[in-house]
């Protein structure tokens, strides 16, 4: 099966964006494996910021990557925030009682 989201990554002055957009659920956690272990490596970025403004889908298998991204930008030292979270993605946000464990504006 494919994934219908898309992952777009971009960095500038210390803040690097990991913009998605579509269906978030297992079938794209490579994808988003890949776009925020390369925002880890570069070790430029202090800040990392997830977009979700275009996410029209999430599963509990995205919240367990969002939980896994958490953990690893922790060891890494760098501080991580949700964004554009609104409609069915903030719902389910808010039932998962992530804004106790994230910065979500």
């Amino acid at each position: 099966m494919t994934t219908n989201m898309h992952v777009k990554t971009q960095s500038s002055e210390g803040k690097a964006r990991i913009s998605l957009s579509g269906r978030f659920d297992f079938n794209s956690h490579r994808l988003f494996r890949d776009a925020y272990e390369e925002v880890l490596a570069s070790g430029d970025a202090t800040e990392i910021e997830v977009d979700m403004g275009a996410v029209d889908y999430l599963d509990s298998s995205a919240l367990g990557m969002l939980l896994l991204l958490r953990e690893k930008s922790l060891e890494a030292n760098k501080a991580l925030a949700l964004s554009n979270c609104r409609g069915v993605v903030q719902q389910i946000l808010d039932v998962a009682n992530f804004g106790k464990l994230f910065t979500i504006r």
